[in-house]
């Protein structure tokens, strides 16, 4: 063996089949050398560790209705997977802006999509909020022909423990889409009193049992700051005060609260909502905005931003009912089952 020449590593064993730990699937978090793996645990409905996978993708295509020359913003770029169907369609001449507050995921998408041949003369990615994209129509050409936002977290960040977003690994209490912004939901938790967790967990997450939740928060003897002291505070208080509750029940409550929690910590619905006031100055006319929500304050909010768009006469025409995905994707995928579509098409009355 000569000095140049690295010693031969083994590969990491685990008791068991496979790993558990997420930052240990090698397979899944390299699905270009595991192509056949990926495709099988996708075939099983799962998602692979690292990989989001983009929801009404047919339906999305169908009303943004890309075509080459055209200027298109995807405001919520995540892993890219909207935006790796958009591109072909624009091209040639066209672009796609695409913007994320999130800068671990946002390079990686960005990295991606380049691997895919999409270059600069076609992906512009930037790292900013998407309540700030006018700042983009200078460059833009003064308009989008069609804007797409997605409103869900992405995949990779559910599932990396360390971004503590979900309630099935242990990890820091974070909840950040930008961990370089803001405080994290442990300094809320810290910081809140029972009251305003209360009405935060109704407000934000429809949660049936949210004083007994906060209650239980607030009791806790230790201070919250992982997602399992969350989630062990959650469940032993529900299970504590109604011993016949169902574990159904309790997952259910379980994903309210982190849902809840990530929107109070982000800021989500105020940035939603001037993201719909700003939206009619982004869209040229004739334009076509597609809006993907997961849970009711967003799908009511973009609800009633289109109608009150449409009854001023800044959309021409708006979604009569919110779009789902085929019985098929949800069987296929189960984290699209919560999604509705609303589309929008911008008419020629500038926006006041």
């Amino acid at each position: 063996m000569t000095e140049e020449t690295p010693p031969h590593k083994r590969r990491v064993r685990y008791s068991g089949r496979n790993p558990r730990r997420f930052e240990d699937k090698y397979k899944e978090l390299d699905p270009a050398k595991y192509a056949g793996d990926i495709e099988h645990i996708i075939a099983k409905g799962q998602t692979p560790a690292g990989m989001h996978r983009p929801i009404c993708v047919e339906e999305i295509l169908t009303i943004l209705a890309p075509k080459p020359g055209e200027v298109c913003l995807d405001a919520t770029l995540g892993y890219g997977g909207h935006a790796e169907k958009i591109l072909p369609r624009l091209l040639p001449g066209g672009k796609l802006f695409a913007v994320d507050v999130d800068p671990l995921e946002l390079p990686r998408a960005e990295a991606r999509l380049r691997a895919l041949g999409f270059g600069q003369d076609a992906f512009i990615a930037r790292k900013m909020n998407f309540a700030g994209v006018l700042g983009l129509l200078p460059e833009a050409g003064g308009g989008f022909d069609c804007v797409l936002a997605d409103l869900g977290v992405s995949s990779m960040q559910l599932d990396n423990p360390a971004r503590g977003f979900t309630y099935k690994a242990d990890g820091p209490l974070d909840l950040r889409l930008n961990p370089a912004r803001g405080k994290p939901a442990s300094d809320l938790l810290g910081s809140v009193s029972a009251a305003a967790l209360e009405k935060l967990l109704f407000d934000y997450a429809d949660e049936p049992e949210a004083r007994d939740i906060a209650l239980a928060i607030k009791a806790s003897l230790l201070p919250v700051t992982t997602t399992a002291r969350l989630a062990g505070a959650v469940s032993g208080g529900l299970k504590k005060l109604h011993p016949e509750i169902p574990d159904s029940s309790i997952k259910k409550s379980l994903q309210r609260t982190f849902m809840a929690l990530r929107i109070a910590v982000n800021e989500e619905l105020s940035v939603l909502d001037r993201f719909l006031e700003i939206l009619p100055w982004c869209l040229k006319p004739g334009g076509r905005a597609a809006i993907l929500s997961f849970h009711s304050g967003e799908d009511r909010r973009v609800k009633k931003s289109f109608e009150r768009g449409e009854a001023s006469g800044i959309y021409s025409e708006v979604a009569p009912a919110p779009m789902r995905p085929t019985p098929g994707e949800r069987r296929g995928n189960p984290r699209s089952a919560c999604a509705k579509l609303r589309w929008a098409v911008r008419s020629a009355q500038p926006a006041a």
